[in-house]
């Protein structure tokens, strides 16, 4: 009904039809249990009809998908699934094997040691790797680029393992084009060689692409090409671009051409087979290949491939093949005295002379090679001294690659007459004269009765003729009388360091001794009486200019060991060596010299020490194994090799008096120059010679004492 505002209230008392459509009454159904009631009745009702049989194409329908579809895609999840589990669990199986990964550092590569000469020049590289470190800025910049080229073309796009280069490399493995393909990144490569052993192996290659993602992650790729040319292997004992570059074309890799630079990058591969001073053909072929992919990359111009192409590379004989090896082998051992361990790339500036070294291993080889045979005679030893005591050459065989026994330091051998100016010193110290006059007889000492070389006496003679005749009976009289010991002293206090056998026969040289104390031991009358320690370096530097080790300007070595005037009669008597005695062959015209061969009793070991006011220079020649030679004595062979060498040290140089050099005489006539026919036969081991005139002669007193000593 509705009241007067229009509003209708409810009625209840509506039509049949309505009623039937709004029907309040509750079913069984709606009450409580009712749906229970309703399934039941559904069921019964179904009991009641004939059951229903699905259908058999929905059945095998369904089955059908299953089997194509849903296995199919499950088993491959699944798969997929159990493989990642699979190459994770190896992958950190063989992580595991490697050190942290946040304690991971790049090793430091091993010092290089260049040894320089005295001109600032490589003499040659020591240290295991065999060259410094260089930088990418200092290369010409085609070389990093045929290393990237030809093994790793894709090396600035990966993140340091490149699938498509494996894909390339197993698709051309498969198909045999083009070789054997590695598939190995420059930064795969550098990994297996910082932290890896070369053992061709799945797990070592599984370390290597987990080291090779770590160095990408912490380097850039310039710092991983630099450390790659560093660190990588070019055979031959290189490790480095550098070492491979002075290895193989004797010069350093910021001076390389680009036909060089194909080589170098080729030889990585395999540095045994390709090495070009061993297969060049082989080298050359492969570094046609480098240059091939550089031009196909636009690395190079046409004109820069035309040029390389038509001018190949030639590998050149390598640096310290040769004598020089044997002074670097001296710096090396004596290099931990100045600078104790080494953790960085240094320079080592020493005394040695380029030309000198060069001059040195040319007349020694020279001379053996010319001689050697027709008189028994294989090895040999120089050494070439500044007054001072640095070393200017050092020549420790006849060929560093056959042998590497360093002589001219290491092996002691009897310097024979060669050691008679130091008891001619002691007796000169005690109060002879050059000019006294002794008596050349027999001698014998308790059954020992040593003889001249000639086995001929000459009577009354002065004595510095017998020091240059190198006559033995006078150096055993004058050691006997001065006393061997004082005579070892007096060896021992100008630089010999060798055990000295104090007895009779020390006159004859036959305690053993080294040519470089020997040498150094002639230096104080080169210099006026200054003892010598030998030395050959003077600098070593870091490659950025910091001064580790610097020699002082007044080093000092022995101090004075003899006095002035005392040298001056020394050096007049082995002045008179190369005028009247056994060292006429090794004169130089213009120079005053001195000096005294030696030669064994037996022929076993021939020297010449000999010295100008500005160089100290010594030969020794004989056999390793002892074995006689044939007659070389001091006068003959080693002579012509110093004499060869002097020639050269010597040229263009203004002549340098000795000290004392007031004192000699130079009236004497040379045997062969139209001089006097007395002399003729000097100078050849002590031949037969008639003495000049004695100024002196000797005292009653001395004669009483020889007689009484020797039995006279």
């Amino acid at each position: 009904m509705a009241n007067g505002r229009g509003r209708r209230e409810p009625v209840f008392d509506a039509p049949a039809a309505e009623a039937g459509e709004m029907d309040f009454t509750l079913s069984p159904e709606d009450r409580a249990g009712g749906s229970m009631a309703r399934r039941r009745a559904s069921r019964q009702d179904d009991d009641d009809r004939p059951p229903r049989r699905p259908s058999r194409s929905k059945k095998k329908s369904k089955r059908k998908g299953r089997s194509f579809l849903g296995k199919l895609v499950y088993a491959g999840v699944v798969l997929g699934l159990w493989g990642i589990i699979a190459v994770g669990g190896i992958v950190a199986y063989y992580a595991s094997q490697l050190p942290p990964i946040d304690q991971l550092t790049v090793p430091k590569r091993p010092p290089n040691i260049a040894i320089m000469a005295n001109d600032g020049s490589l003499i040659t590289n020591r240290g295991e790797t065999g060259g410094r470190t260089v930088t990418l800025k200092e290369l010409p910049p085609y070389l990093p680029k045929a290393f990237v080229a030809i093994e790793d073309r894709r090396f600035y796009d990966h993140f340091g393992i490149d699938p498509q280069g494996i894909a390339r490399a197993v698709y051309r493995n498969l198909s045999r084009s083009g070789g054997l393909q590695g598939g190995s990144t420059l930064t795969q490569q550098l990994a297996k060689n910082l932290f890896l052993t070369q053992e061709r192996t799945a797990s070592r290659k599984i370390q290597e692409a987990i080291l090779a993602l770590w160095l990408e992650r912490n380097y850039s790729k310039d710092q991983i090409l630099e450390l790659y040319l560093n660190r990588v292997y070019f055979g031959a004992g290189a490790y480095g671009i550098e070492a491979a570059s002075q290895r193989y074309y004797g010069k350093s890799a910021r001076h390389v051409s680009l036909s060089e630079a194909a080589v170098l990058a080729g030889l990585v591969q395999s540095p045994s087979r390709l090495a070009p001073n061993r297969n060049p053909k082989a080298a050359q072929a492969r570094a046609e290949l480098v240059i091939a992919a550089m031009k196909e990359l636009n690395f190079i111009t046409p004109d820069m491939t035309k040029t390389a192409l038509g001018q190949p590379a030639d590998a050149v004989k390598p640096n310290g093949a040769g004598s020089a090896n044997y002074a670097a082998d001296y710096v090396m051992d004596v290099l931990d005295d100045f600078v104790g361990n080494i953790d960085t790339d240094v320079a080592v500036f020493t005394t040695i002379d380029p030309m000198m070294q060069a001059a040195a291993e040319r007349a020694l080889v020279d001379e053996l090679n010319a001689k050697g045979q027709k008189f028994n005679v294989s090895q040999g030893a120089f050494v070439a001294m500044k007054p001072d005591g640095g070393v200017q050459a050092l020549v420790g065989g006849r060929n560093y690659e056959t042998s590497q026994f360093n002589r001219a330091t290491a092996a002691r051998r009897q310097p024979g007459s060669s050691f008679k100016p130091f008891v001619y010193l002691t007796a000169v110290e005690r109060g002879y004269t050059p000019d006294m006059v002794l008596e050349d007889g027999p001698v014998n000492y308790k059954g020992w009765a040593p003889h001249n070389y000639d086995r001929k006496y000459r009577g009354p003679i002065a004595m510095r003729d017998a020091l240059a005749l190198s006559l033995n009976t006078i150096a055993v009289k004058l050691n006997m009388e001065v006393g061997p010991k004082a005579v070892a002293q007096t060896a021992q206090r100008l630089g010999i360091t060798s055990p000295l056998q104090a007895n009779g026969s020390l006159a004859l040289g036959t305690s053993e001794v080294t040519p470089l104390e020997l040498v150094s031991a002639y230096a104080p009358f080169a210099n006026g009486g200054i003892g010598v320690t030998p030395y050959v370096i003077s600098e070593v530097k870091t490659l950025d200019g910091k001064i580790i080790y610097k020699r002082p300007a007044n080093a000092g070595g022995l101090g004075r060991v003899i006095d002035p005037s005392v040298v001056a009669m020394m050096n007049d008597m082995m002045h008179n060596t190369f005028v009247i005695g056994t060292a006429q062959k090794a004169q130089v015209p213009g120079w005053p010299m001195a000096g005294k061969t030696g030669t064994t009793d037996d022929y076993k070991d021939a020297w010449f020490v000999g010295f100008t006011g500005n160089l100290v220079a010594g030969v020794w020649l004989g056999n390793d194994d002892g074995e006689l030679t044939k007659r070389v004595t001091g006068g003959n062979l080693p002579t012509e090799v110093w004499h060869n060498f002097m020639k050269v040290a010597l040229k263009d140089k203004q002549p340098v008096g000795l000290p004392g050099g007031e004192r000699f005489r130079d009236d004497v006539p040379v045997a062969g120059a139209g001089g006097d026919p007395r002399y003729a036969n000097a100078g050849n081991g002590g031949d037969a010679w008639a003495p000049p005139q004695p100024q002196r002669r000797a005292s009653s007193r001395e004669k009483n004492f020889f007689e009484k000593l020797f039995g006279l």
